[in-house]
Parts: structure tokens; C-alpha cells; sequence
């Protein structure tokens, strides 16, 4: 929604302006169709043959994304934690063997499904339940698990960034591919030389309108959408540092209410719970 807003409103004080002070929109509109053909096809050609198609896949994938309201919220990060400390009291007073049966299948644990929201999550499940089983397996200390998180979280961020940065990158591109619509206008033009001057000057119009386009369309909308996917991404990795800080607080020794503590401070802090918020809401769980 405020994806649309923001570009409805950046055509319009554009356009509006431009309108408002005599300029002839008919030029632009005339050129518009074939302008947008060119830039748009050279742009696709250079997207793709620049992508591998993983990323072409995860930038369809994460366009969809920005135009969805964002899932996190301050009720999902205390669902999130209640799940966490659910699953360490478990530990805490049956055993890391207790847990089990519930790490195996999270679907059909009735521990995780309490939980539906981030239970039936796959990234979380997957996440929550890879270093659980490492846990109860024993064979690896705080500090081995403490690395190999770091590591995943490194590789799940790069992975995950991968689709913005070609989004960025194509911004970059727009621009030129806007010169080399506004250079075809050029040469197009140059070939019609005998042309009364008003002629010419429609022509050399619309030759300049490839050039507007193509900085319109960088900085107006794909560098605004790479911009919006990153901080997506940021959040969802956001939430995967909550659950690494909750087990390694546990591991360390930290009782369940003291490790949930710990994740609530990475919590970014609009959707970071109060001390009180968080422990009526275990409570109630």
C-alpha cells in the first residue's frame, strides 16, 4: 500500500509540476510507449543474463514481498519467545531427551503447534529445531554451536541480500539504458534534418524523454524497492538472531526466564515487548 502511495505521489508532483508550468505532456506521452519499450527490454536482457536464476527466482519472490505488510509485530516476537521459553522449561525440568519427539516432527508437537503463528513457521521450526538436536545430541560445546550459527546467519544473509542488490544494481543500470534510448532519439532525428523545425523539435523531445525515464524509473522506483527489500530482509534475519541469542543464553546456564530476556534485547524496538508485557504473556501461555 504505501509502496503505491509513495510512487502515486512521486508521478504526481513530477508530472504535476511539470504540467503547471506550461510543459506540453502530450510530447511525453507520445514518446512514452516506445521509450519505455527500449529501456524496459534492454534492462530485462541485462537482468537476466546478469543473474543466476536462483536470484531471478528470490527477486520475483521478494518484489511480492514489498508490496505485503510486513509479518513481524511485537505479538509475533512474544508468541516467538513464549515458544522459546516453552520449549528450554521442558529442558530444564524433564531433560534435553524430553524434547525429542517434538525437534523430530514440530508439525505434530503439540510444544510447537501451542505456538501456531511461528510453530507452524518453517524458517523458525527448521532454525529452532537443527540446534536443538544438536543439544540433545551432546557433542557439541556452547562455542562450536555459537560458530556454526554465526555461520549459517552469515550465509542466510548473503543469500537472502542477493535479490536486493540485483534490484540495485538494475537501478544503477536504468539510467543508461535511458542515454542509449535518448541516443536512438538523437540519431533518429539527425536523419530528418530537413524537417520543418517544429517537427525537429517534437523529435528531440522525445529523444530527451528516454533519458527522464530512465533516471525516473532508477530512482523512483527500483532504488526505493531494493531499499524496502533490504530492510525486509534485515528483519527476518532479526528474528533468527532472537532464537541463536535465547539458546546460547541457555546454554551458557541461564535460567528459561533470564535466556528469553537476553532475546528480547535484540529485538528491534518496535517490536521489542516490555519486561511486563513479555512475562504476563508467558504466564498466560
Amino acid at each position: 500500500m504505501f509502496v503505491i502511495i509513495g510512487w502515486l505521489v512521486a508521478i504526481g508532483c513530477i508530472f504535476g509540476v511539470f504540467i503547471a508550468h506550461g510543459g506540453n505532456i502530450g510530447v511525453v506521452l507520445h514518446a512514452l510507449p516506445f521509450e519505455l519499450i527500449t529501456i524496459f527490454g534492454g534492462a530485462l536482457g541485462a537482468f537476466v543474463a546478469n543473474n543466476q536464476t536462483k536470484v531471478l527466482k528470490a527477486t520475483g519472490k521478494g518484489l511480492g514481498a514489498c508490496f505485503k505488510p510486513s509479518k513481524y509485530s511485537k505479538a509475533r516476537a512474544m508468541e516467538l519467545l513464549a515458544m522459546m521459553y516453552e520449549i528450554l522449561q521442558k529442558t530444564r525440568k524433564e531433560g534435553l531427551m524430553s524434547i525429542e519427539k517434538d525437534i523430530e516432527d514440530p508439525h505434530s508437537s503439540a510444544l510447537f503447534q501451542k505456538f501456531p503463528v511461528v510453530g507452524n513457521d518453517h524458517h523458525v521450526t527448521e532454525f529452532v529445531c537443527d540446534y536443538l538436536r544438536m543439544m540433545v545430541s551432546g557433542n557439541l560445546n556452547a562455542h562450536e554451536i555459537e560458530s556454526l550459527m554465526d555461520t549459517e546467519l552469515e550465509t542466510h544473509h548473503h543469500e537472502a541480500h542477493a535479490a536486493a542488490a540485483a534490484i540495485a544494481r538494475l537501478a544503477g543500470a536504468l539510467p543508461a539504458f535511458g542515454i542509449v534510448a535518448a541516443v536512438l532519439g538523437v540519431v533518429n532525428t539527425m536523419g530528418s534534418v530537413g524537417q520543418p523545425p517544429a517537427v525537429l523539435g517534437g523529435m528531440i523531445g522525445s529523444a530527451l524523454v528516454g533519458t527522464f525515464l530512465g533516471i525516473l524509473l532508477a530512482y523512483g522506483f527500483a532504488e526505493p524497492l531494493a531499499g524496502l527489500l533490504e530492510q525486509k530482509i534485515d528483519e527476518d534475519g532479526k528474528e533468527l538472531q532472537t532464537i541463536k541469542t535465547v539458546l546460547m543464553a541457555s546454554m551458557q546456564g541461564y535460567a528459561p526466564q533470564i535466556a528469553i530476556e537476553f532475546g528480547r534485547k535484540v529485538l528491534y524496538s518496535t517490536e521489542r515487548p516490555t519486561f511486563s508485557e513479555l512475562e504476563q504473556h508467558v504466564k498466560k501461555k
